[in-house]
């Protein structure tokens, strides 16, 4: 792999502290200025890979690596930094607390008015949104983790008190931020004959059968999922739809609408603050439903498992968003997937029930597709058919395939794929819109997580060859001056035709690139493929190197020499490394056994010329 990703993050990590923290004092905001999103992110450039690689680990002073360290050095030393950082994350949980003490996610300057002029309301800009619940759940998660390792290290009892003041502040945050994903949850019945019945028929209907047919098809695939949508959903939003569902040509949809819906009742729970009335759509768009699934995954990780970041409220809570999440995951890989002959996901791009289609919405859709292949055990076969959409999104984005003129293309990528948030007018103002543009690193995190899922060698080298050049290409967008250098993104670095030249660094895209950089690292982490044939060649190779070592020893005599006995037994020991990794690492032990064999062979040699015998 060209992607080296330690020394890749101490860079960010040195950029990062030297835009963020120039005077002794933290500054939130980038290119688009400051909110509960945009300071999350940037703070996550920091905090993702520290709680989710050990060897980036900030919680135990004693045990941070010198390194990491001077990556940080703006910062201080091993004492300094977490406790700037506390500080820090002090600050943001302040920040985005109203007077009330009710949490406060909104998009503000993530927001767009739709059409060009069009300014936006400050209720408006105050809007709850998926993105800041999701984004809140893996922050607050990562302060759970460090704050719980690093106070078993201190013994100042004002620091202590800070710590605890931090802890109170991100649970209750934390608390919120689930509180709002289920909220938010949304389910869109219609009927089959409907416009977005229509559409979905469409899609699925790759053989061209009759539409009645597949809609009767489509309602058995889908009768488990309705059936828990229907008994299992019973509190927040999408659990009114759930009556629908029998009703005979009806089909739905099911994942997060962009904020918390329409009439969604409130939640009994610890006190959360105001639980604020929603006013979004009651129907799922994919890149909220994604964003949202990633969250949820982070609160039943191993890592939150193990450390018992979540208290009694919260645990109900999670299992609520687990079923959700199990339920849309399972939605969109039945859809995606259906049928027998080219699944829906290999007709790109994908087609929204809204009528939008766009190389972006494959790459989301393939991402619950991928979750639900873990769940499933998938083959190798149907995650090698994964992998060639993915290298169809990537030659179509231009992203492996050379670009030289402006084309619709490169939209994807600048200004982004933007799409209107139904509902946001009923605020009052202009109806808003919401911008994506993170399809390269995206892209690249989907191609190294399927890489780590393949167990066939073949398959899983082209997906790292694809994963290099993706790498390439975002390299290439990096920031290149002034304090913001070494961050990103700046397109015209790969699409030197786009009219547009930035200073500032994008926060947003930065931590994606960061959340690459981490999931490389956390693949390099994973051992090797384990080649049955080169285990069998190992094993072959042992028996014929043990054999030999055998008759060395029967055939030497005790008083040969000190030097020979050395041999003798340094050979013992190889063989002894060769036959521990033989099963884990079959490719060491196959080197490993060819070297002992190589020095058995020049001991027999020897022998023979001394002896005269053959």
């Amino acid at each position: 792999m060209q992607i080296q990703p330690r020394q890749q993050l101490l860079d960010v990590w040195r950029a990062t502290v030297r835009l963020s923290y120039p005077d002794g004092a933290w500054h939130f905001g980038g290119r688009d200025g400051a909110n509960s999103i945009s300071d999350a992110e940037q703070l996550l450039c920091i905090m993702a890979p520290a709680t989710e690689i050990p060897l980036f680990r900030l919680d135990d002073p004693d045990a941070a690596n010198r390194d990491v360290l001077d990556a940080l050095g703006a910062l201080g030393d091993n004492i300094q930094v977490p406790q700037r950082l506390i500080r820090t994350l002090t600050e943001y949980c302040n920040r985005y607390t109203a007077p009330d003490g009710t949490p406060i996610f909104a998009g503000d300057t993530y927001f767009l008015g739709e059409g060009a002029g069009n300014g936006l309301s400050d209720e408006q800009r105050s809007l709850d949104v998926v993105d800041s619940f999701s984004i809140s759940v893996t922050l607050m998660l990562a302060i759970a983790g460090f704050t719980r390792v690093f106070r078993q290290v201190v013994t100042r009892t004002r620091l202590l008190e800070e710590i605890d003041a931090l802890e109170i502040m991100a649970g209750k945050r934390l608390t919120a931020a689930m509180v709002g994903l289920l909220r938010s949850f949304a389910v869109n019945v219609f009927s089959a004959e409907d416009k977005f019945g229509q559409e979905l028929v469409r899609m699925v209907n790759q053989e061209r059968r009759p539409s009645r047919v597949v809609v009767e098809e489509l309602r058995e695939a889908l009768r488990e999922i309705n059936a828990r949508l229907r008994d299992d959903v019973t509190i927040g939003s999408g659990a009114a739809e759930s009556g629908e569902l029998d009703l005979p040509n009806r089909l739905f949809e099911c994942g997060w609408s962009w904020g918390i819906v329409t009439d969604a009742p409130e939640i009994e729970t610890s006190d959360v603050g105001r639980q604020l009335n929603g006013v979004a759509q009651n129907a799922p768009y994919l890149y909220f439903t994604t964003v949202a699934l990633d969250a949820i995954q982070a609160l039943s990780s191993e890592r939150t498992r193990l450390l018992g970041l979540l208290d009694e409220a919260q645990s109900k809570l999670a299992q609520a968003l687990q079923l959700r999440f199990e339920l849309t995951r399972s939605y969109w890989a039945t859809i995606a997937t259906y049928g027998s002959g080219r699944w829906p996901l290999e007709d790109l791009p994908w087609r929204t029930t809204d009528g939008i289609e766009n190389d972006y919405f494959t790459l989301l859709v393939t991402g619950m597709v991928m979750q639900n292949m873990v769940a499933n055990r998938a083959s190798n076969a149907d995650m090698s058919r994964v992998a060639s959409v993915l290298e169809e999104v990537a030659n179509r984005s231009r992203i492996t395939r050379r670009s030289s003129k402006l084309e619709a293309a490169l939209d994807v990528h600048h200004p982004g794929l933007r799409f209107p948030l139904e509902g946001s007018e009923d605020a009052g103002g202009p109806r808003l819109a919401w911008t994506v543009a993170d399809i390269s690193p995206l892209l690249l995190k989907r191609t190294l997580s399927l890489a780590g899922l393949l167990s066939e060698g073949t398959s899983r080298s082209l997906l790292l060859d694809l994963s290099d050049e993706m790498w390439n290409h975002l390299a290439s967008r990096a920031l290149s001056d002034g304090l913001p250098g070494g961050l990103w993104d700046q397109p015209t670095g790969v699409f030197p035709q786009l009219d547009v030249k930035y200073t500032e660094a994008s926060w947003y895209y930065t931590k994606r690139v960061v959340d690459c950089l981490v999931t490389a690292a956390q693949f390099i982490n994973e051992p090797p493929l384990r080649s049955d044939l080169l285990a069998q060649i190992a094993a072959d190779l042992l028996n014929e190197a043990e054999h030999l070592y055998d008759r060395e020893l029967l055939n030497n005599s005790t008083d040969s020499g000190r030097s020979l006995a050395e041999q003798l037994k340094q050979i013992g020991v190889d063989l002894n490394r060769a036959r521990a990794v033989r099963r884990e690492r079959p490719g060491v032990a196959v080197a490993v056994t060819e070297e002992v064999l190589r020095k058995l062979d020049r001991l027999s040699a020897a022998r023979r010329a001394t002896t005269g015998t053959v």
